[in-house]
């Protein structure tokens, strides 16, 4: 399959209806699963008693941790494996490149504390870049103005690693590398290098993490007027909206996706986030993976990535909460939208005035090996305690507590005690909710 094929093939499934949505999703259902059952030792014994005629709901449910302890015989290509993937992924330069010339690596965040490694291949590439290419904006205005001022854009994200967004922007830049419309500013640079490269490239778009973009916000000495801000990764609150608002004088949207998934729900201008059924499957479950109907808000979501056949996603659990709607929405969109309980962590702030957004310690923590879940908690200006599950504790604390401590020291901030906790990461006991860095010290 081309590129074009994609682009045609998504541009199309933006006019369908509710019915023709679900024919669709049931035909590439039955082509991907059944090419799993053939082609991943995994899948083939998973749905060894599965019919032929099957439904959605016969087939098991997968899992992060599943994928994880039989990665080798997951993936449906058996010259990919874990140990391959490794020595490919400890050569940084190998970012935005692909493994056999086939296959883009990433990584994810680990925001549920088990990071996985995933695949993408051709088909499931050209999806997201017909998806962004037709669905990114939530207005038209926002897509003129944009293409007008030279598709400037720039993302604030973590500009090392194989994390997806890095991971995708260097593999366009190796592919097209005359083309200058697109740069990555390392989220954890000094604050000033931030704001010059953003000032210097002048972006159409921006984007970022909420928690991010909020705390550039508070910079003075920031002047870009991007035509569109997007967000994404994190919960886009209505105050950080409002806030991103003021600061660049545009629209302020967002989006859902995850690196399993891919470009899950796409914002309209009614703010409502609308499902790419034509290429996800989205199943808002209870804790036993049982159908919630729509207005229930769910315990968490299976979904099932259409376009991924190196490493089906098929019936994958997510940990996020969510409601899915059904009623028609104004902006006269037919797929259905969903409203999300994204992540709230904590900004942490010192004493001295500077502020660290969570997800630039996410990238710290979820690197440490052996780490299976992590907890950081702010308990005063000067003293944290990290609570981790995993092999080798104390090794993994010792590399934790000397990173952390470097990366204090170059915002400035000196002096920070963290210690070990006897107690393993653990959600509020009066919300329910988990946070991976939080603050105690309020």
């Amino acid at each position: 399959m081309s590129l074009l094929s994609e682009m045609i093939k998504t541009y199309r499934g933006g006019g369908l209806s509710s019915e023709e949505i679900k024919e669709l999703q049931r035909k590439r259902l039955v082509k991907l699963a059944s090419f799993a059952r053939v082609n991943s030792p995994y899948y083939r014994e998973l749905y060894k008693n599965i019919p032929e005629n099957f439904s959605l709901g016969d087939l098991p449910p997968t899992s992060k941790p599943e994928m994880m302890a039989n990665f080798d015989n997951f993936v449906t290509d058996s010259r990919i494996t874990m140990k391959r993937i490794e020595e490919f992924t400890a050569d940084i330069d190998n970012v935005g490149r692909m493994i056999d010339g086939k296959y883009l690596i990433f990584k994810t965040s680990g925001s549920t504390g088990n990071p996985a490694v995933v695949l993408y291949d051709k088909s499931a590439i050209d999806v997201s870049s017909a998806v962004a290419a037709f669905r990114t904006f939530a207005r038209q205005e926002d897509l003129k103005a944009f293409m007008k001022n030279g598709k400037k854009t720039a993302g604030v994200f973590a500009n090392y690693g194989f994390y997806l967004a890095c991971g995708m922007s260097r593999y366009l830049s190796l592919k097209m590398p005359r083309r200058k419309t697109k740069i990555t500013v390392d989220v954890n640079a000094p604050e000033e290098q931030i704001v010059k490269e953003l000032n210097d490239f002048a972006p159409a778009m921006l984007s970022g993490y909420p928690s991010n973009l909020a705390l550039l916000a508070d910079i003075d000495e920031l002047k870009i007027k991007p035509n569109v801000v997007i967000t994404g990764g994190e919960l886009l609150t209505d105050d950080i909206r409002a806030k991103l608002t003021r600061k660049f004088g545009c629209y302020v949207q967002t989006h859902y996706s995850c690196t399993e998934g891919g470009e899950i729900a796409c914002e309209c201008c009614e703010k409502h986030l609308h499902i790419n059924e034509d290429w996800v499957i989205v199943e808002p479950v209870d804790s036993k993976n049982n159908p919630v109907g729509c207005g229930v808000q769910s315990d968490k979501v299976l979904i099932t990535n259409l376009s991924n056949y190196i490493q089906p996603f098929i019936r994958y659990e997510l940990t996020d909460r969510v409601i899915v709607h059904d009623e028609p929405c104004a902006c006269g969109r037919k797929s259905r939208w969903l409203e999300i309980e994204g992540r709230t962590d904590d900004i942490i702030t010192f004493e001295n005035g500077v502020k660290v957004a969570p997800m630039s310690l996410y990238k710290i923590l979820e690197e440490i090996p052996g780490v299976r879940r992590f907890q950081l908690v702010q308990k005063s200006t000067k003293r944290f305690e990290l609570r981790l599950t995993g092999e080798k504790i104390s090794t993994a604390f010792e590399q934790a507590n000397r990173e952390l401590t470097e990366f204090f020291a170059e915002k400035g901030v000196i002096g920070i005690e963290i210690v070990l906790s006897e107690i393993p990461p653990q959600a509020n006991k009066v919300s329910g909710k988990f946070k991976h860095i939080c603050c105690e010290n309020k």
